[in-house]
């Protein structure tokens, strides 16, 4: 298959989600916000991504022949509730599932003992911290080895450097899973300046429908994650 066949099949793809996703938000797919930058460069924040819900669904019953359910898997991009606090929704990438080992040490994941390919991994602090190094720190750079329980998968962003994840507050378990984010429909750059005060909503919406055009980062619409 041609480079421009696939460039094609996936805008298909993406726009038959989208139509799918206006008519079953909150049932088979909803749209996600992204608000910080722990997962660029593979989500950047203003990202509007969507969201695969019924991608982890239970492979049982009569729809469990029809629909596409898959198991979690190592590498998968996924939206999930924040262990600490449910109410709000995280995207970061699973790194490990149940019964695996995992370790962080001078920033390389060591996944049961082998050294991890990441080629999404994106590190932009070039210090290295060791044991003398406040715990903050010290978790980012170095961590484990932890076995993941049962029923829990450990997330991390790929922006290492800049990520609270599984490293500060552990794995996160498999009933928070939202689902799987499946491509990146919209994409806007923040405004040059913070809306505050009475009525800051209402303004930062109309700065960007004005400036819509201009803001939006074309390269990235309909953009498949992985």
């Amino acid at each position: 298959m041609t480079r421009a066949a696939r460039l094609v099949e996936t805008a298909e793809t993406v726009l038959v989600a989208a139509a799918l996703a206006l008519t079953f938000k909150g049932f088979v797919f909803q749209i996600y916000h992204v608000p910080s930058s722990s997962m660029e460069d593979t989500v950047l924040s203003g990202d509007y991504v969507l969201v695969n819900k019924f991608a982890y669904g239970p492979h049982r019953g009569p729809w469990g022949r029809v629909l596409p359910y898959r198991d979690l898997s190592r590498g998968d991009v996924v939206v999930f509730r924040y262990p600490p606090d449910p109410g709000r929704d995280l995207v970061k990438r699973a790194v490990a599932l149940a019964g695996d080992r995992v370790e962080v040490e001078a920033k390389v994941v060591r996944l049961n003992g082998l050294v991890q390919a990441e080629p999404y991994a994106v590190h932009r602090d070039a210090t290295t911290y060791g044991a003398d190094a406040p715990p903050t720190l010290l978790r980012r750079d170095r961590f484990g080895p932890l076995a993941v329980a049962a029923d829990h998968f450990f997330a991390m962003g790929d922006n290492r450097d800049e990520s609270q994840d599984s490293r500060f507050w552990g794995p996160a378990p498999l009933a928070h899973l939202e689902g799987r984010a499946v491509s990146v429909l919209w994409s806007v750059r923040e405004a040059p300046r913070a809306f505050s005060g009475r009525g800051a909503a209402l303004r930062g919406l109309i700065d960007t429908a004005l400036n819509f055009l201009s803001r939006t980062r074309w390269e990235r619409v309909f953009h498949a994650i992985r």
